[in-house]
């Protein structure tokens, strides 16, 4: 023998390019139980800042980037409280709801029209107040 594969190495190379053994059928089955459908979670990240006006730019920039990164970050979400105090969370973002079900990404309190995520994102409301739409 020249080497120590097998004589049948061709035979078991082929059914494993099938994806089956020797009969056939394939050696990875599905998962037995379904998988859990996906729940949200928080993360909460520590920042200093010298005061809440600036604490609240400084998350929704961190917000923003991580969106950026991750698709799976939501950002209507975010909220921004003190580290001794996560019950007097505020929200970062309007999320007001739009004509299509999507969820504006302006700041919170935002004057104009609200705006729908992405470039080129759908604008609505009537744009002259707060809180509008």
């Amino acid at each position: 023998m020249r080497d120590n594969r097998s004589p049948h190495w061709r035979q078991r190379r082929a059914a494993a390019a099938l994806g089956g053994g020797r009969d056939g059928r394939s050696l990875i089955g599905p998962p037995r139980r379904p998988t859990r459908p996906h729940r949200f979670f928080t993360v909460h990240l520590g920042f200093t800042a010298p005061g809440p006006d600036e604490a609240r730019e400084l998350a929704v920039a961190y917000a923003e980037a991580l969106s950026l990164l991750r698709s799976e970050v939501a950002l209507g979400a975010a909220a921004l409280s003190p580290a001794d105090a996560w019950q007097r969370a505020e929200r970062l973002f309007c999320g007001a709801v739009g004509p299509d079900g999507e969820r504006c990404v302006d700041v919170a309190g935002h004057p104009g029209f609200h705006h729908a995520p992405g470039p080129g994102g759908l604008g609505w409301g009537d744009g002259d107040g707060p809180g509008d739409g």
